[in-house]
């Protein structure tokens, strides 16, 4: 079946987003497990495969299991799949998972069932099972605390593929998903700094089937300057204000040694430093005026109040 425009009326509980990237050894069996489970369960469902560029087979086998594809000529990054596949979505809620074995595709009517009283449920991984893990635990718990600090909130699990969400809460934040991996971390800061609620539920994860397109050191990277950027763009005084404040306290500290030390004489690279940390507190409350000058006037009210979603 052919993807095609969305439609408010087609009354589907679940739209099942599935990026894949030569996939083709286990894509079958993960179609296979997630219709068997969603077929007993109560919610009526559809199951969007996004095929990002595949080389091995794995756009045609999509097509010939009876679900709604969508096919990208090159590779686009999984941030693109999960992005278009979400734009063309017709459920209620979206889940996003991969068709490599590691998520218990087996319990996404589970996960869906969890969202009474939230706005997206995130499977919580009870374990690490990816490539590089000396180098990429310590990296992700840096960043996962990094995120956490930044949006005020306690993050478990930052990078988890495997999520339910409110459609029409997301709908307001897919331009802000970038083309690789982070379009996850994206999704959870964009629910967390607009006030929409997540619960973390644990799954255990396996270890994957078929080669990683992980890059520890690129895809850290852009994890890092996303967190980054998303707190930019709804929180700046939260990255700003640290900087200013630690700035301006080695700038007092000089101030007051130069006082003491050269007779009261104040050096030229204090009054730099005590500039900059002034610079720094002005640009953190000019960005925090743009942000909120700029927000939507009409936001799609949170699960919990009268916008709660009934599946």
């Amino acid at each position: 079946m052919n993807a095609e425009e969305p439609n408010p009326e087609s009354g589907l509980d679940v739209s099942v987003v599935l990026p894949v990237y030569n996939e083709a050894a286990h894509l079958e069996k993960e179609v296979r497990r997630i219709s068997d489970a969603l077929d007993a369960s109560r919610f009526s469902y559809e199951i969007v495969i996004v095929d990002d560029g595949s080389t091995d087979g794995s756009g045609a086998l999509a097509e010939s299991l009876g679900v709604r594809v969508l096919r990208f000529a090159t590779n686009r990054g999984s941030g693109s799949a999960r992005k278009y596949g979400t734009m063309v979505a017709r459920g209620t809620v979206v889940v996003w998972t991969d068709v490599d074995m590691t998520y218990p595709n087996d319990a996404i009517a589970e996960l869906v069932e969890s969202m009474r009283g939230f706005d997206q449920v995130v499977g919580q991984r009870t374990s690490e099972h990816g490539t590089v893990r000396l180098l990429r635990t310590p990296a992700k718990a840096f960043i996962r605390r990094l995120a956490s600090y930044l949006s005020k909130t306690h993050i478990p699990d930052l990078n988890s593929g495997f999520r339910a969400f409110r459609r029409d809460v997301a709908d307001q934040f897919l331009y802000l998903l970038p083309r690789g991996f982070s379009c996850v971390t994206t999704i959870t800061l964009a629910f967390l700094s607009n006030g929409y609620s997540i619960k973390y539920l644990p799954i255990d994860y396996a270890p994957r089937e078929g080669e990683s397109k992980f890059h520890w050191w690129h895809d850290t990277r852009r994890y890092v300057l996303q967190v980054v950027r998303m707190i930019l763009m709804h929180e700046p005084i939260r990255f700003f204000g640290p900087i200013s404040f630690g700035v301006g306290v080695i700038g007092v500290g000089k101030l007051i040694f130069d006082l003491f030390d050269k007779n009261f004489r104040v050096g030229t690279n204090t009054i730099v430093i005590l500039g900059l940390a002034l610079a720094l507190a002005g640009v953190g409350l000019i960005t925090d005026l743009m942000v909120h000058l700029n927000k939507p006037r009409h936001d799609v009210i949170p699960a919990g109040l009268e916008g709660d979603v009934h599946l």
